[in-house]
């Protein structure tokens, strides 16, 4: 069961964004074959992650300088990227769920998955800790302790790359929270930013990637409880379309883009983003 009008906006905002952006790509794609002009951007289907924790915006302006390519991403949940990437609607794919993206590449989508940086979840919660989850070095157990008391649990639900790992956790600890929509599990079929929103006003546990915790404003009583479990490593690949595929694809801009984040020089401009001196995301040599 999902939380009634306030989920409702959220997916009617989402799906908004997600068709203007594909209207501004489609758009000007069409303005550049028409007037002959070599192409100078590339779009990347990305997880809101990487976008709002305001990766993109520290380094893709690097990349553009270096290399004279604009990136625009369109940033929705894992699931929807990989979606929007099938379709042909990106050149590449950034997004954290392996599983998945290698599935992307060996039914034909993908050319190559590359690994490009790590970060973490963690579980969060209300400080009063009903479950008494606090210190628990078992991610899945502290599922099981907060499923026991029936606290409130809010999920993304949407199927993103977090949603995914949520759903493996609880299927460790033995637990199908479906049974429990709409009692002690809330499902907010929204982004990791909206989500946490409700768990805040809740006063509810949520899993959360640790780069959009950390640029999190709204965070209210709600601290860290479950972290370091070394299952909790939260890895981000890159892909690049196939031309196969979708003849349409900018192969050569694509695969500069993801040697550039390969590169000493990307590695670098990820590793050198930060919150509060806080780093957020760690490049993978």
């Amino acid at each position: 069961m999902l939380l009634g009008p306030m989920v409702d906006l959220a997916r009617a905002v989402a799906a908004r964004l997600i068709a203007t952006a594909l209207i501004v790509v489609a758009a000007t794609a069409f303005s550049t074959q028409s007037s002959g002009a070599e192409p100078s951007y590339i779009t990347v289907a990305s997880t809101t992650s990487t976008q709002n924790s305001g990766l993109f915006r520290h380094i893709l302006p690097k990349f553009t300088e270096t290399s004279g390519i604009e990136v625009r991403v369109v940033a929705v949940g894992t699931g929807a990227a990989i979606r929007l990437a099938r379709s042909g609607d990106a050149d590449v794919l950034l997004v954290h769920h392996k599983a998945s993206e290698e599935k992307f590449v060996a039914e034909g989508f993908g050319v190559r998955r590359y690994p490009v940086m790590f970060n973490d979840f963690v579980i969060v919660g209300p400080s009063a800790d009903p479950a008494r989850s606090a210190r628990e070095p078992d991610a899945a157990k502290a599922l099981v302790m907060i499923a026991r008391v029936g606290a409130a649990f809010v999920s993304r639900g949407d199927n993103s790359g977090t949603h995914k790992r949520e759903v493996e956790f609880w299927a460790m600890g033995g637990i199908d929270p479906s049974a429990a929509s709409g009692t002690w599990y809330r499902q907010t079929g929204s982004g990791m930013g909206a989500t946490l929103n409700v768990g805040a006003a809740m006063g509810a546990y949520a899993l959360s990637d640790r780069s959009t915790w950390l640029s999190f404003a709204n965070k209210r009583d709600l601290r860290v409880l479950v972290e370091g479990d070394p299952r909790l490593r939260n890895e981000y690949g890159v892909i690049l379309i196939s031309k196969k595929r979708h003849g349409h694809v900018k192969s050569r801009e694509g695969q500069a883009f993801i040697d550039w984040l390969r590169s000493v020089a990307g590695r670098s401009a990820i590793n050198g983003f930060r919150i509060g001196g806080k780093r957020l995301f760690t490049a993978i040599e």
